[in-house]
């Protein structure tokens, strides 16, 4: 027999998982990955720790299967998407941390580059907005303030990428140097529409564009993975972002299918198949997948923090021994007693967009407890989905019967008991809650022969618990309500 391995490279942690041909899992590795935080709004990581981490876990998931590599017949890649990375081409070492997608060092470029009129351009030929989550902006930072790094850029010596071209240059001992187009359309610097660099906005940010990867599929062979890694060499034959993964792994493969995913942040996406609809609610239009030379298009609502609010409750607040406590101790209590927790660590993103706004807790009296804080926290994870959802509806025109979630925070049930209270519409959870690795092995396994056709491909499908809505609806609207004036309250001071 033969199996697919999935590497799923995320913000907090590094996993690797293998699976068979019924898409069942067979064995599960992951190992979390430290963040420094050295000024208020900047987030880091190590390069290094990324990738090794990231093979540590993989040896690790074929230990613990009882197979070995050569055992494996493809390998996909799916990652967090706008962290930046430059390194030296020649040494392979990073020459600044990697710069978390979260970070909001330059928020303040962005704000100047809104007042210059530059928006509109680059919504129109990226489908995204001028803000510090995307790629660009962090890139430019790092070739203007390490001394000498933009002229070694123009000489060729310097190369940048998101998180899966920094893995498969290192995996495959710097012979290749791509991303995948939904990767590249989450930079500020690709041109949806044509698929490739965009060498006006390169020029804005002053980009040598010797220093990008070379655009290609999601799918098909991106190269071989060097022996050092492995007992073989493996085919890598799939990189994706996260959550165009998710949505694959999902199914949504048409038209109008949608899903949220629940991780460190929260993400919905809908597909809208092989047009790139222009969202007017300040929702993003994103690729979901490139296959075979056809594009399909997503239409993208992003939340800057949803699980890793219930790890601050965890290591910044001490209030948690774990994040599966959360659950218990939210329930310990009826509801959260006026308690709001808005936790805009690192601004605020869909659709609010605002990279100044900083989290805060309302609604504190004598009698607040620890438990009121947790599910006021838990609370406020589906409220930021419901500013998504409502945002996408009217888009789309067409309102929400129901939504499909996956993610490490849906395990929790009491947040999907809130959420479809809030939605006012069942909430189904996937099966298989890891569909962003799903999503990487079927496309691998695809291009590989180990899968055919995507109407043949064993989706998670088979749906696990669904939510559906009780309780009073006014005082869930009335809580709603109170939601949306304490986030304009976070946004006041801008």
């Amino acid at each position: 027999m033969s199996y697919i391995l999935a590497l799923d490279q995320g913000t907090t942690s590094s996993r690797a998982i293998i699976f068979n041909h019924d898409a069942t899992i067979l064995a599960v590795s992951q190992q979390e990955i430290p963040m420094s935080y050295p000024r208020p709004g900047w987030v880091e990581q190590d390069g290094c720790t990324i990738f090794d981490t990231q093979v540590h876990v993989a040896r690790e998931a074929i230990k613990r299967a009882g197979i070995t590599a050569a055992d494996i017949q493809a390998l996909g890649i799916t990652n967090q998407r706008e962290t930046t990375l430059v390194w030296d081409r020649f040494t392979g070492k990073p020459i600044y941390p990697a710069i978390v997608w979260q970070d909001r060092r330059t928020a303040e470029q962005c704000k100047i580059m809104q007042q210059q009129g530059l928006e509109a351009l680059f919504h129109e030929r990226t489908g995204l907005l001028l803000d510090p989550y995307f790629s660009a902006t962090k890139l430019a930072w790092i070739l203007d303030t390490l001394p000498g790094a933009r002229i070694r850029a123009e000489k060729g010596e310097l190369l940048f990428g998101t998180v899966d071209s920094w893995l498969l240059w290192k995996l495959t001992g710097g012979r290749c140097h791509q991303t995948d187009l939904t990767n590249a359309s989450r930079t500020l610097l690709c041109n949806i529409h044509l698929g490739c660099w965009d060498t006006e906005l390169l020029e804005i940010f002053k980009i040598p564009q010797a220093m990008l990867p070379r655009i290609v599929d999601s799918q098909g062979l991106f190269g071989m993975t060097s022996p050092e890694f492995f007992s073989r060499n493996l085919p890598i034959m799939a990189m994706i972002g996260d959550q165009q993964a998710a949505l694959f792994g999902q199914g949504c493969t048409e038209p109008g299918a949608s899903k949220n995913t629940y991780g460190t942040g929260c993400f919905m996406l809908t597909h809208t198949g092989q047009t790139a609809v222009q969202s007017k609610n300040r929702l993003l239009t994103t690729v979901a997948l490139k296959s075979q030379g056809i594009v399909h298009y997503a239409l993208e609502g992003s939340v800057f923090v949803a699980g890793s609010a219930i790890q601050w409750l965890r290591d910044g607040l001490g209030i948690l021994s774990s994040s599966d406590d959360a659950e218990p101790v939210a329930r310990s209590v009826e509801d959260t007693n006026g308690v709001i927790v808005v936790p805009a660590f690192t601004g605020l993103g869909a659709p609010h967009w605002d990279p100044y706004a900083q989290g805060a807790i309302t609604g504190i009296s004598r009698d607040t407890s620890a438990a009121h804080i947790v599910r006021a926290t838990l609370e406020s994870i589906a409220l930021q989905t419901v500013d998504l959802v409502r945002a996408m509806e009217q888009d789309t025109g067409s309102p929400l019967s129901l939504l499909r979630v996956d993610g490490g925070a849906s395990k929790n049930n009491l947040l999907l008991e809130m959420q479809a209270n809030f939605l006012a519409i069942p909430v189904i959870r996937a099966r298989l809650t890891e569909t962003t690795a799903l999503g990487a092995a079927l496309l691998a396994g695809q291009a590989s022969g180990y899968w055919g056709a995507t109407n043949m491909l064993p989706f998670a499908d088979s749906d696990g618990d669904v939510f559906t809505p009780t309780g009073d609806q006014r005082q869930t609207q009335a809580r709603f309500e109170q939601w949306r004036l304490a986030v304009k309250r976070v946004m006041l001071h801008t």
